[in-house]
């Protein structure tokens, strides 16, 4: 846009949002073209909506001048993009101050929520309530967005974990302006717009995730009845061979109901990197991590090659039932069981063995369990955040802060495989020679979403400063998804660097998409870039 044309739009904006709500200030657009993951863009400007009316308006003026718009929840999409945009010049859409909890629901067990609410948030206003729900979370941190996570299909912790099948009800502000309400909610008397999410006819629903087809400013989540009873349970397996026969045993328990919920297995590396950054000095400065530190930070550490974590949920007799059966089909592993009593005998203990110097083992084990646990138990943490800070240079601040604030740098690759061991094995195989390759640690995590599927979460952590690491790493990626790609295992979800290994455009799939594009967004002016 010329200089005369955006001060015309510029005013067109104000009239909408407020003065205070747009900001086209050389600092500001330099703040959000910050990012984890190699990819900072300018943003043309960036403007604070605080409801879907002014989102509409704000997108009849992009269509009229014909610049891009990119709308962002809280901009916390660590290593798939942050808070950028697909490419420069587009008009950043803050949905932040739209943060009205609208509705919450005890007997049915859900909330109407807009796409600025936390996952702190919404704990909080539960937990003050003494509302008996649970929301499922993620490891992103309080000040995540729960609609922007759900709309990526991102996964937690609980029964709950699949967060987009939690949505119903949503509402859409199109590229032309118009808003489309899904499932149900078109019908101004429906009573199960929030319940019911496929409505009657076409479910239009899925063409807003992971996508650039409108922007959702409302939705119904779905959130779970506090449990009479819960258990997690960890697993500590000494030895790389025990990955197969773990992801046989609890695959088994998901497709048979005994385990309901996600189950993780991580490897020693990322339990590491979220205690601990690399350890220079110790490495001598050789990366990737040599092999006898990380067996040596391992034992100091108490922590396995393989390390589970997952939760049981129900009345008493439910839970005492499985775990039975969870011990019994976990027998070759020592099974160690925590709930609320344990959690609070344990915090105890620990704080009476240090004030007496002793105690260290069990501080470990705590440091290592309590993030895990109060993820299980729908309490969002800021800890799982201090793993982007992994192969930061430098000294970083001792309580975990935003990635972007201290140069690291962050890449995932996660691709989706059958939940066998077989397959479990093929892609560490695939992965650890690609890290070893480029000098980075391959920090690996199981995550079992569903009773015959599992992503494995896969990233890269580097440095952001340091120019030839971050070569390394853009290059490490390429090589990752691109390999991945051709054996079968495709990403369940990408940033801007990962589209070119994942659009085919001579295929039906993305040729469809491109037309629904043309019908929903007929101006092309909603992230233009990202997967399309």
């Amino acid at each position: 846009m010329d200089d005369e044309a955006f001060q015309r739009a510029a005013e067109k904006i104000r009239t909408i949002v407020g003065a205070d709500g747009f900001d086209a200030g050389d600092r500001t657009r330099a703040h959000y073209a910050r990012s984890t993951s190699l990819w900072p863009s300018l943003p043309l400007a960036v403007v604070f909506p605080t409801s879907t009316q002014q989102v509409q308006g704000l997108v009849r003026v992009a269509a009229a001048f014909g610049f891009p718009i990119h709308a962002i929840s809280r901009g916390r999409n660590w290593g798939y993009g942050d808070a950028t945009a697909p490419t420069d010049g587009q008009l950043i859409l803050d949905l932040s101050r739209m943060n009205q909890i609208v509705e919450v629901n005890a007997e049915l067990a859900y909330a109407v929520i807009e796409p600025g609410v936390t996952q702190g948030q919404l704990f909080t206003f539960l937990r003050d309530r003494d509302i008996p729900l649970w929301l499922d979370c993620t490891g992103a941190g309080r000040e995540a967005s729960l609609l922007g996570n759900a709309l990526e299909r991102g996964f937690g912790h609980t029964p709950y974990s699949d967060h987009f099948a939690s949505l119903s009800g949503m509402e859409v502000v199109l590229g032309d302006g118009r808003v489309l309400e899904t499932g149900l909610a078109h019908y101004e008397s429906a009573r199960a717009r929030y319940l019911y999410p496929y409505g009657v006819g076409p479910s239009l629903d899925g063409l807003f995730a992971q996508s650039n087809f409108g922007i959702v400013t409302r939705a119904g989540l779905w959130l779970m009845p506090r449990p009479e009873a819960f258990r997690a349970f960890f697993v500590r397996a000494e030895h790389d061979e025990d990955l197969e026969p773990l992801v046989r045993c609890l695959s088994l328990m998901r497709r048979r109901g005994i385990l309901r919920s996600a189950v993780h297995i991580g490897n020693d590396l990322r339990v590491l990197a979220s205690r601990l950054t690399y350890p220079w000095e110790r490495a001598e400065y050789e990366t990737p991590l040599p092999d006898v530190l990380r067996k040596q930070l391992r034992h100091e550490l108490h922590i396995g090659a393989w390390n589970v974590a997952g939760g049981v949920y129900g009345d008493r007799r439910m839970v005492r039932a499985s775990k039975r059966t969870i011990q019994n089909m976990l027998r070759p592993y020592r099974v160690v069981w925590i709930d609320n009593r344990k959690m609070r005998i344990a915090r105890w203990l620990s704080s009476r063995l240090e004030r007496r110097g002793r105690g260290q083992r069990l501080r470990n084990l705590l440091a290592s369990v309590e993030p895990a646990y109060a993820l299980m138990t729908g309490e969002p943490v800021d800890e799982p955040l201090r793993g982007a800070a992994w192969r930061v240079r430098g000294e970083t601040p001792t309580e975990p802060v935003d990635p972007r604030d201290i140069s690291a740098g962050l890449l995932w690759a996660s691709p989706v495989l059958p939940a066998t061991s077989g397959a479990a094995r093929e892609v560490v195989r695939i992965l650890e020679p690609i890290y070893e390759k480029h000098r980075f640690e391959p920090l690996l995590t199981f995550t079992l979403v569903n009773e015959r599927a599992m992503v494995c979460i896969s990233s890269i952590s580097f440095d952001i400063r340091e120019v030839e690491e971050s070569a390394r790493a853009k290059s490490c990626y390429a090589e990752l998804n691109s390999t991945l790609v051709t054996a079968g295992f495709i990403p369940y979800r990408t940033g801007p660097l990962g589209y070119e290994h994942l659009v085919d455009r001579s295929g039906v799939f993305w040729s469809l998409a491109n037309q629904i594009k043309k019908v929903l967004d007929p101006s092309g002016i909603i992230s233009p870039g990202r997967y399309l």
